[in-house]
């Protein structure tokens, strides 16, 4: 289960909007000179990670929460939406390779793997078997405990 924190700002039934507790950039303290992941943070100013979870613990608005979500659906879902049309690009490519000697081909090959992998992708998610498992709640968000304590821990080193 990966599992973050999160503060619940509406419940609708049974379910709960949230918004991502805001972090650091790499999660690990609050160092803000010579730290060039604090500087990138402040160069993208990102907006707040909305989202709707499963309240099956009837948390209230206002309430720190941890919500997780089943790695396996994470990683099977990185892997048609990243690997198949990363792979298809590559096999386009290898089989124009081999086909023809023009290196035009060649490109025009990786496009065209590269646009199935994504049609691939998209039939994935556009399928039964992905609508049954999104009607389950497989790809849902839950909201599993009442976080005791804050995320972030100060860590042991100072800032400069």
């Amino acid at each position: 289960m990966i599992e973050e924190y999160a503060i619940v700002t509406a419940v609708h039934e049974n379910h709960a909007s949230l918004v991502l507790e805001r972090r650091t950039a790499c999660g690990i303290c609050g160092q803000k000179r010579g730290c060039g992941n604090a500087t990138w943070s402040k160069m993208v100013k990102s907006q707040p990670h909305e989202f709707t979870a499963h309240n099956a613990i009837h948390a209230q608005v206002g309430d720190a929460v941890v919500v997780g979500m089943d790695e396996n659906a994470v990683l099977r879902s990185v892997g048609f939406l990243y690997v198949a049309p990363l792979l298809s690009l590559l096999l386009g490519a290898l089989l124009a390779d081999y086909l023809f000697a023009n290196q035009f081909y060649v490109m025009l090959g990786a496009a065209l793997g590269l646009l199935a992998g994504f049609y691939a992708a998209r039939y994935f998610a556009m399928s039964n078997s992905a609508n049954n498992q999104l009607k389950q709640g497989l790809y849902q968000a839950h909201i599993l405990r009442h976080a005791e304590d804050g995320p972030l821990e100060q860590c042991g080193s100072k800032p400069n």
